[in-house]
């Protein structure tokens, strides 16, 4: 679908109805392209959080509790002089 900046702002409705349909639209301006509107692609972006390796990476510190560890974490680079 081709499109200029005034059906941009008068046909919204019909721009919307396209992307929905998964048209891309070019917008012009003055007759020349500038532009172009793409759909968003679904579910191409999606990532398994369960998959990722920092996903449970403390699961095996179980040996201290989580204050003790986050202050440990959190020493000064002199605390141990």
């Amino acid at each position: 679908m081709e499109a200029n900046v005034v059906d941009l702002r008068r046909n919204t409705g019909k721009i919307l109805k396209a992307l929905k349909q998964r048209e891309r639209i070019t917008l012009s301006r003055r007759g020349k392209p500038v532009g172009r509107i793409v759909p968003i692609e679904e579910d191409t972006h999606a990532v398994d959080i369960l998959a990722h390796p920092a996903f449970g990476m403390w699961k095996d510190a179980a040996e201290k509790s989580v204050p003790e560890t986050v202050r440990d974490m959190r020493k000064g680079r002199f605390h141990d002089l």
